[in-house]
């Protein structure tokens, strides 16, 4: 295939970016999107120019690090879930597991970095994501008493409150719901950080003081407001619900509430 690319070009944070086109070739149908990308940028050393810097690590759609919004689409074209609830649903996929076949020969495809006032670019296609950790640092552990490992089935757990655990467990921190959010919410993602751990009993000592730090942290690290337009969930290669803002709102409410007894 031959593609056109319109890629976001921007050397530091202090610095005007751009789109820049650039033309490439002989692209298989069967690279993925970070091949494609990986060959662009061979061709762009060779030339002796600067090379696209994007974020990657383990290529298996397991860490989020390739967070690119493609023609529009957070992770691309198959980037986007079936709207729902509470049913889980397939089909979506990060961009490194996003493959080429996906374009058609003469496309024009347009890559930009995520874009919030909480993830500033750094360079190109990065940008920096460490505003996610600091929401997990306000309040995502638990207690783990000292001593010998307790048996496994030492602290029952309901099955409906391990799958929900697990569910939202499943959140890799990519940011899709932040960049398909029109107003650059991280209430999804929050919701889902809160969510699996205040479930379980092991998450009980810290359940109100977890949602209020981590709900605190998220709002001072510039994260727009929800609206709820539902576009996170859509966008979120794991599937997470939109009915986990929900649950975190309701546990917020309840732990505010106690709070100011």
């Amino acid at each position: 295939m031959r593609l056109t690319l319109r890629v976001w070009r921007q050397k530091n944070p202090n610095t005007p970016g751009q789109m820049v086109s650039y033309d490439v070739d002989d692209i298989s149908a069967d690279m993925s999107f970070l091949e494609m990308l990986d060959t662009l940028n061979e061709e762009l050393i060779l030339r002796g120019d600067d090379p696209i810097a994007f974020d990657h690590d383990c290529r298996e759609g397991i860490c989020g690090a390739c967070s690119l919004v493609i023609n529009g689409d957070a992770h691309g074209p198959n980037g986007a879930s079936p709207a729902r609830t509470d049913s889980r649903a397939g089909g979506s996929t990060t961009t490194c597991q996003l493959h080429m076949r996906s374009f058609s020969d003469g496309d024009t495809i347009d890559i930009e970095p995520w874009r919030a006032s909480a993830f500033p670019v750094v360079k190109d296609l990065v940008v920096d994501r460490s505003s996610f950790d600091r929401i997990i640092q306000a309040g995502g552990y638990v207690s783990v008493p000292t001593g010998a490992a307790p048996d496994a089935h030492a602290t029952p757990v309901p099955k409906a409150d391990a799958d929900f655990a697990f569910e939202h467990a499943e959140c890799i921190g990519c940011g899709a719901c932040v960049a398909a959010c029109p107003n650059g919410s991280a209430m999804l993602f929050t919701s889902a950080k809160v969510n699996h751990l205040n479930v379980l009993p092991q998450g009980a000592p810290e359940r109100e003081t977890r949602v209020l730090d981590m709900v605190a942290q998220m709002d001072d690290e510039g994260f727009g407001g929800c609206t709820l337009a539902g576009e996170c969930a859509t966008a979120c290669p794991k599937g997470i619900p939109l009915s986990s803002i929900a649950a975190m709102n309701k546990e917020w409410l309840r732990a505010n509430r106690r709070a100011k007894r």
